[in-house]
């Protein structure tokens, strides 16, 4: 592919001719005996009938190609006899046209002579004899003067007559005109034939004269069949008339193909040199005529002259550039003085060209101040790099000819091209092996056969070849060989060797494709129509630049048409390919193992059973079979045909756009080259002209320059990922897919959620590789990715493309895991989605490659139904246990007390409490780790979990510190039951306070609260309770106040955020060690004091931005629904003012990591002042506190703000950087201080989405967490230290503005006297006190949000108000309402139900647009689910 290949726009300049080395060509050859050594000159009509004889030096033509009679005029018996003749020489032009004119019925054509007169001055017409027929003249056109040695002419002339089984000769031209338009006679043609007509020529093999660089490249190596193909008729020795002028340099083109079929393209000109005459032998100068043969005695009047040739060799098809280039370095040599010597032209062009990317997409070369050239970068299109040319097919062959060809190259036959004009060849060949696209020719290929390889025509094999015309003339062709003449648009076709008929191929597709190729054909020849002559020049010119691009457009809607073609004939065939599912048996590379030929060749019709026959049988397409079916550089191009397989339909499949190319013209950055610096004389001086050559120099390599631009280097392509590791990327047409489908999805709300969620999935299946590089168990790490996967299907995550299966698949490879490879594709299949070419490759790839398990699996087999069967009668027994234990079991005594404490994330801890009381929650934390709530994947205990503690420790009170939503803690004294309202419930020991949060609770969740069992059975105790239960405690032993910390199973028609949400659900506890480095709380610790441990780094993250328009604050989801589907937009657009922004992900990074302690000492006892987790009040103080928090010494606390990216940016900036700086980059520490945008956004949606990374650990090596430069390190020898980083996501802003208004959760912790989170708040404004906050949550609860609106802005407009809302009126009321009732017991859904619904009531009292402008609208659909998809962060 051309993405492989390196940026240097020239590899080779050579120089190729006549070496001492080299051997004549014509002497090991079998030449035809006779060779015309002049051209025809003149031709003339006779009538023998009336006496006229042919004239002196003129040849008669009496007799057809097969020995007939003919006579011009043979219609009637009468009629006189006439015939044609015709004159060889070199005295004047020669004749380059005939033709046939029927007068009154043809305009004469410009520059053609009418032959309407006999050398004896009679008529010519050749149907003189019946004077009512038409008449019917002979035309000719000549050759310009001078004549050139190698100018072009008719070198032959014949007669044919199809009525006798007589056709055109090869390589003959006929007029399509009758000569016999009478009624009686056969019908009668002229042929003739142009060619080179040149006699006194030696021909030898050309060699290499000269090259630049001296030494090979190691990665492309010169050829050394390059001085043949430079010269493909070989290096000549040619005896010129004297006075005869220089003939035009010939451009010509032919492309190497190597043996992993890379292709080379060469551009050379030909052009003549003298040569001097003592280099002869004697036997050479007879063959020559510069001796007489009878004396030996030199000829006057001749010259000698040699052919050479100058050539470059590059990876990229600019072959008009290169020809600009030739051309100005043959104009040059040719020239002269000059200063500076041919050597730095050709040392310039190659070190300081550049090639073009995409950051510069001109390059302008000035080589002199009248040669310049334009370079633009190709073309980006998913099809191969070529140097086809369509519109030269066509214009050429035609359509009908064009799509027998097709035929040819589908069956594999041998194609011979051939031509009088070098350059065409090379177009032509590169053209039929693109129209087969995808499939790829696997013969003998050479567009450009020089002499000295033509024995590749006698090879049993197919192939295509290209060759001089002038072939012809010396050697005769092969007989099973079927012949392109690309002079006179015709095909031959030998007995031996017959094409299919084109009526063969699918008759709609092959409809479509000659229609398309008739459309175009008209439309290149009206634009071939030169521009009248009365035009100006500014005219003419912006006419040649339209044209120039119609051309372009035309070819490229020529290539359309060929691969609509072939996608409607291979349609469908992605569904007859067969996976290697078990272990794979030595043949299996096989096509018959690998594709089901038979039911292919079945689902065709039955008219074109013998065209797929003898497709199927070829070996381009068993190479197709292969490339389809194991990974390979083929695959964007791969992928690309099955999405255009998609897209036709059979019925109207010209509908169907198939190609989207980008313009490579699209950047208006141009860089200019400028030419070679001249040396500065003495004094400043010009310096002198002292180049002049009488011929092309060899080169000397002191006068070649070495690079002096350092531009070539910065544009050379990045590096890609290393080979070892799969390459997490997606095709092109991948991404184009997956920009589309956002685009679509950005317009409908769950959509769009869906979408993100998808590219966020993507983005951790990119990170997969570097993640279990570094796991220390590789297949339970792989084992991860898969359950992730099949909980992703069970979600119904939409994923834009194929890279979490592809990845997969590729590390199954790399890691010997066949089995769970077939599992992947096997998951893929039960989503539905059928994979490409790029993921079918790598699937058999993995398979095919990994080591099998042994099939020997009967014993495993036999142990799994044995603990299948013991399993199942355990279950069984466990009831009977049950009911045992419960009749021996005696009378209840009295519990323990319990108090539910919750930390700062929600985890909840029991301490015995004397009282049950009702106690208020004051924040926004919500819990992640109880049984009925999001738990996270692999999420660490933010609190280490520590023994119980002696009752007699002072405790605070008992409300909740922390702002968690689920905090509703009882205490058992008194008989109380709490807010439930169970047996011996009563009012004592309640405050108002807590009596209206008790009855809030009642009024919102009604039916969620279970009702108190005191015989209720226990649970099984696996449940994930550790944060929860106290060591010493019965699992079965559980007092009815703890059901209102766990809640409910809701049922699945519950609009409940938290039994939709795609983001938290995911419970895959296999994962958490290696997440955070932290043990799982639910696991016990190794020591007693392993939980105690603080973390190394603690990192709070938020997204909350503000809007720098309306300084609104912008939440997540809000974030979400404002970013659009373009992947480099980093904008999002606020809510309430509609004004883009980028939004900003706040990070703190705290410190706590202290110095370590003496080799001798023992553990720190702790302070009996410090920080004990069952005092409540003392943590939230703590928290507050940094210099305390947690009882860790003062820490190092920093914040810093990086852009919030989107999923789709973040995504496309990942994959660039792990194309350029390789996916090792995603395990160093460098990626956080390198790439801190990436890094921090990879770290927010994997722990948003609780998955498992290994990100945050690189901070321990950052500049953000820098060591003590006083601290000795460890010993070599001594284990490390073990790192912790613990990462906290918050909802609401990470630093207030201190001026600001706190939130009406805030107030509410403020006025339930527990401290704030954040510091500092302002002073509480009089208007909200704690009156104004429970009459909100009274309305709240009594489901009368239109009046707690109402409330709240009647309220804002009294005296001592805030004057600016930062927050709208919806997020102060569900804040305040998750603060007072707890997350668990409130439902989101159901509150913006109820919202939207007041606001319904409210809009038609104070109106829309005052209600917007106030900041009272509720989130947008689109936001509502995005945050239902993911889940609101955890904490605020």
């Amino acid at each position: 592919m051309s993405d492989e290949k390196p940026p240097q726009l020239v590899d080779y300049f050579v120089v190729a001719g006549l070496a001492e080395a080299s051997r004549a060509l014509e002497e090991e050859q079998q030449p035809r005996p006779a060779r015309p050594g002049e051209p025809i000159t003149d031709v003339a009509v006779i009538i023998r009938s009336q006496g006229e004889e042919v004239p002196q030096g003129f040849t008669c033509i009496e007799t057809t190609t097969s020995g007939h009679p003919v006579d011009l005029n043979a219609g009637l018996l009468n009629n006189p006899q006439m015939f044609l003749c015709y004159k060889r020489g070199r005295d004047k032009p020669p004749l380059i046209e005939l033709g046939v004119h029927y007068e009154g019925k043809d305009r004469p054509k410009p520059g053609y002579q009418i032959l309407d007169t006999t050398p004896y001055s009679r008529s010519a017409n050749l149907a003189s004899g019946s004077p009512g027929h038409q008449r019917t003249f002979l035309t000719f056109r000549r050759a310009a003067e001078p004549p050139g040695h190698h100018t072009l002419g008719v070198t032959d002339i014949c007669l044919v007559m199809p009525s006798k089984g007589e056709s055109t000769p090869h390589t003959f031209c006929r007029v399509d005109k009758n000569l016999n338009t009478s009624m009686w006679g056969p019908a009668l043609f002229l042929c003739y034939k142009i060619a080179v007509a040149k006699g006194n020529t030696l021909v030898y093999e050309a060699g290499l004269l000269s090259r630049y660089p001296e030494q090979d490249s190691e990665s492309f190596p010169l050829p050394e069949s390059v001085p043949v193909f430079c010269l493909p008729m070989g290096a000549t020795i040619e005896s010129w008339p004297a006075g005869t002028k220089y003939p035009l340099p010939v451009f010509s083109t032919f492309v190497l193909t190597g043996a992993s079929g890379d292709k080379v393209y060469g551009a050379a000109i030909q052009f003549h040199e003298a040569f001097p005459r003592e280099r002869l032998s004697e036997a050479q100068a007879l063959r020559l005529g510069l001796l007489s043969v009878v004396d030996r005695r030199p000829v006057p009047g001749r010259s000698l002259h040699t052919r050479k040739s100058i050539c470059v060799l590059s990876h990229w098809p600019f072959f008009d550039v290169f020809r600009k280039f030739l051309m100005f370095i043959y104009r040059y040599s040719i020239s002269g003085p000059h200063v500076l010597p041919l050597e730095t032209h050709i040392s310039h062009f190659m070190h300081n060209v550049p090639f073009p990317s995409p950051q510069r997409p001109r390059i302008l070369v000035q080589m002199s101040p009248y040669d310049s050239l334009l370079l633009c970068r190709p073309v980006s299109s998913p099809l191969p790099l070529s140097g086809a040319s369509f519109l030269t097919l066509l214009q050429n062959l035609g359509p009908d000819n064009a799509v027998a060809l097709l035929v040819a190259v589908l069956t594999e036959q041998k194609l011979l091209i051939h031509s009088l004009r070098p350059d065409v060849l090379t177009s032509v060949g590169e053209a039929l092996v693109a129209m087969i696209f995808p499939l790829r020719w696997q013969c003998p290929y050479i567009p450009l056969c020089p002499l000295a390889l033509a024995d590749v025509l006698c090879a049993p094999v197919p192939f295509i070849v290209g060759i001089h015309s002038s072939y012809f003339d010396l050697y005769e062709p092969p007989r099973d060989v079927i012949f392109v003449d690309l002079d006179t648009n015709t095909i031959f076709q030998s007995e031996e060797r017959k094409l299919l008929s084109p009526r063969a191929l699918p008759r709609r597709p092959c409809k479509v494709l000659l229609a398309s190729l008739h459309s175009l054909s008209q439309q290149l020849d009206e634009l071939l129509s030169a521009p009248g002559e009365e035009e100006p020049p500014e005219l003419v010119l912006s006419d040649a630049e339209a044209a120039g691009a119609r051309r372009a457009q035309l070819e490229l809607e020529a290539r359309a048409a060929f691969l609509r073609f072939m996608a409607c004939a291979l349609r469908g065939y992605r569904s007859f390919l067969r996976p290697i599912a078990p272990a794979p048996a030595p043949a299996g590379r096989d096509a018959g193992s690998l594709f089901a030929l038979q039911g292919f060749l079945r689902s065709r019709e039955r008219a074109y059973q013998r065209f797929y026959g003898q497709l199927l049988r070829t070996q381009l397409f068993t190479q197709f079979i292969e490339d389809c079916s194991f990974a390979s550089d083929r695959e964007p191009c791969l992928e690309f045909f099955d999405t255009c397989v998609d897209k036709v339909d059979l019925e109207k499949p010209e509908d169907t756009p198939l190609m989207e190319l980008d313009d490579p013209r699209g950047g208006e950055h141009t860089v200019f080259i400028t030419p070679p610096e001249q040396p500065a004389g003495p004094d400043g001086a010009e310096p002198p002209a002292r180049y002049r050559y009488d011929g092309f120099p060899t080169l000397c390599p002191e006068l070649l320059e070495p690079p002096r631009d350092p531009l070539v280097a910065q544009l050379c392509q990045a590096r890609s990922s290393a080979p070892s590791s799969p390459a997490p990327r997606r095709t092109k047409q991948e991404m184009k897919v997956a920009q589309r489908v956002a685009q679509k999805s950005s317009a409908v709300p769950e959509l769009w959620a869906r979408c993100l969620l998808g590219h966020c999935y993507g983005l951790w299946f990119l990170y997969l590789p570097t993640h279990v590089r570094a796991a220390p168990a590789k297949l339970r790490a792989l084992q991860l990715a898969y359950d992730v996967l099949r909980k992703m299907e069970q979600h119904k995550v939409v994923l834009p493309d194929e890279v979490c299966y592809r990845i997969l698949m590729q590390l199954c490879g790399q890691y010997g895991e066949p089995v769970l490879s077939v599992r992947v594709l096997l998951e893929m299949k039960r989503a539905g989605i059928v994979p490409n070419t790029v993921t079918y490759g790598y699937y058999n790839k993995a398979v095919l490659e990994s080591k099998w398990p042994a099939g020997t699996q009967g014993g495993r087999l036999r142990w799994a139904k044995l603990r299948n069967v013991v399993l199942g009668a355990a279950q069984f027994r466990q009831p009977l246990r049950q009911r045992e234990r419960r009749s021996d079991q005696p009378p209840p005594a009295p519990r323990p007390p319990l108090q539910r404490q919750t930390t700062w994330a929600g985890r909840s801890l029991r301490d015995p409490a004397p009282a049950p009381r009702l106690v208020k929650s004051g924040s926004l934390s919500f819990p992640r780790g109880e049984g009925g709530t999001r738990m996270g994947l692999g999420e660490p205990p933010l609190l280490p979990v520590t023994p119980p503690l002696p009752p007699s420790r002072p405790r605070g009170p008992p409300g909740s510190a922390d702002g968690s939503l689920s905090d509703i803690a009882t205490d058992e004294s008194g008989g109380d039951e709490g807010p439930a309202g169970g047996p011996g419930g009563g009012p004592g020991g309640v405050t108002p306070r807590r009596g209206l949060a008790a009855k809030l609770q009642q009024l919102l969740s009604p039916g969620k609260r279970p009702p108190p069992r005191p015989t209720e059975p226990p649970r099984e105790p696996g449940a994930r309770r550790g944060s929860e239960q106290r060591d010493g405690d019965p699992p079965s032993r559980r007092s009815p106040a703890e059901t209102l910390l766990r809640p409910r199973e809701r049922p699945e028609s519950t609009a409940s955020e938290s039994s939709v949400s795609l983001g938290s659900e995911l419970d895959l506890s296999d994962a958490s060690g290696g997440s955070t480095g932290a043990p799982k709380s639910t696991e016990p610790s190794s020591d007693g004091t392993a939980g105690t441990e603080p973390p190394a780094l603690e990192v709070l993250l938020s997204s909350c931005s503000r809007c720098p328009g309306c300084a609104g604050l912008v939440f997540d989801e809000e974030l979400m629904a404002g970013w659009t589907s373009d992947d480099s937009n980093l904008n999002t657009s606020c809510p309430f003012c509609c004004r883009s922004f980028v939004p900003f992900l706040s990070i703190e990074i705290r410190d706590f990591r202290r110095p370590p302690s003496p080799p001798g000492a023992g553990p720190v006892p702790p302070s009996p002042e410090g920080p004990v987790l069952s005092d409540r009040r003392r943590c939230l103080e703590l928290d507050e506190t940094p210099e305390l928090c947690n009882g860790c010494p003062p820490g190092r606390w920093e914040r810093v703000a990086f852009a919030y990216l989107s999923p789709l940016v973040l995504r496309k900036e990942l994959e660039s950087l792990v194309e350029n700086e390789g996916g090792e980059l995603l395990a160093r520490p460098e990626l956080v201080d390198s790439h801190p945008i990436i890094f921090w956004n990879l770290v927010w949606y994997f722990q948003r989405l609780a998955l498992p990374s290994n990100l945050p650990l690189l901070l321990l090596g950052s500049q953000h967490a820098p060591r003590d430069p006083q601290q000795p390190l460890p010993p070599v020898l001594q284990p490390p230290e073990p790192s912790r980083v613990r990462v906290r996501l918050l909802w609401d802003v990470l630093s207030p503005d201190p001026e600001s208004c706190p939130p009406l959760y805030v107030l509410w912790r403020i006025h339930s006297n527990l401290p704030p989170r954040l510091h500092p708040w302002g002073p509480p404004p009089a208007p909200f006190s704690l009156t104004f906050l429970e009459a909100l949550l009274s309305h709240v609860g009594l489901n009368e949000v239109h009046k707690a609106i109402g409330l709240f802005l009647e309220t804002l407009a009294a005296p001592g108000a805030p004057r600016t809302l930062h927050r709208s009126i919806y997020r102060e009321l569900l804040f305040l309402t998750l603060a007072a009732l707890g997350r668990e017991h409130t439902d989101i859904a159901a509150f913006d139900r109820r919202y939207r619904s007041a606001l319904g009531k409210l809009g038609g009292a104070l109106g829309r647009d005052e209600l917007r402008r106030r900041r009272a609208q509720p989130p947008s659909a689109k936001a509502s689910d995005c945050r239902r998809t993911f889940g609101a962060p955890p904490e605020c």
